[in-house]
């Protein structure tokens, strides 16, 4: 209720952007088709654009006319839904499949995630020991 109610008071100004940051998050199924619908809705019916950021591939499929995959700093992959659906990157793959295994490491280490394969080096980590340190 929460998150229609977050979407009515951003649709009372009549915007031409719509911004959602996980707006299926925590949803069961069918609320989630019905926020899918009703951004459809918008998107269709009156012009809108709405950039919206989700991991849940079904939403995303059922309601994107572009993507765009995001990692290691970059874009990874971009396209229609069909254009993702069929790209020959195994980390797109791995994603929108949900699989465990793949290319796309999963807790590793710092030293683990630099040699892995199919991981490109990520230039910000060594900030997080800058930010993160214990004090005292």
């Amino acid at each position: 209720m929460k998150k229609r109610v977050g979407l009515a008071r951003a649709l009372a100004l009549d915007p031409e952007l719509l911004f959602s940051d996980e707006p299926t998050s925590g949803l069961d199924p069918i609320m989630t088709a019905v926020i899918d619908e009703l951004t459809l809705k918008l998107t269709r019916g009156k012009g809108m654009t709405a950039v919206v950021v989700s991991h849940d591939m079904t939403s995303a499929f059922r309601i994107a006319t572009r993507m765009i995959m995001l990692g290691h700093g970059g874009i990874v992959a971009q396209g229609t839904p069909d254009e993702i659906r069929a790209s020959s990157n195994p980390e797109v793959q791995q994603f929108i499949k949900g699989e465990p295994d793949g290319p796309i490491p999963l807790n590793l280490s710092q030293e683990e995630h630099e040699h892995h394969e199919h991981v490109k080096p990520r230039p910000f980590a060594g900030a997080r020991d800058r930010f993160h340190r214990k004090t005292g």
